[in-house]
């Protein structure tokens, strides 16, 4: 395993996401600036522009053809992307006060649905991020 590497923009360390990931989210103009060779890492800080980083290259939100969570505070920026989770559908279930995504998103996970790697910039399951959105708010 490739070892954490901080990110050239906050000298937050990283967590290293596949190429896979990085290939599949970057706009066509990125894309043409990738050098495949690296090992890549997910950069989470909300403040921060750089998404992807290695020791040699930087992708900033601008790279993405996806907004990123959590660097963009929107409603509309999905926190899971594969079934279209997002802040602001999350808020009127809230409201609701019948909260049924984490349920939603674990039964298509268990029907081997999920795409993550290729659609969360993280490359990660996105549930974790689903429910501590929904515990920060107070719904867990």
């Amino acid at each position: 395993m490739t070892p954490p590497l901080a990110c050239r923009s906050n000298h937050a360390l990283g967590k290293p996401v596949k190429l896979v990931t990085v290939k599949s989210l970057l706009t066509y103009e990125a894309l043409a600036r990738l050098e495949p060779g690296d090992s890549f890492f997910f950069c989470p800080a909300a403040g921060c522009e750089v998404v992807y980083y290695s020791s040699r290259q930087a992708f900033t939100t601008d790279d993405l053809r996806v907004k990123v969570y959590p660097k963009d505070p929107s409603g509309e920026v999905p926190l899971c992307y594969c079934f279209g989770w997002t802040r602001a559908k999350l808020e009127e279930q809230i409201k609701s006060g019948f909260v049924h995504a984490v349920q939603d998103i674990r039964a298509h996970i268990q029907a081997k649905r999920c795409a993550c790697e290729l659609r969360n910039p993280q490359g990660a399951c996105c549930l974790g991020n689903v429910e501590a959105y929904i515990r920060q708010r107070g719904e867990a």
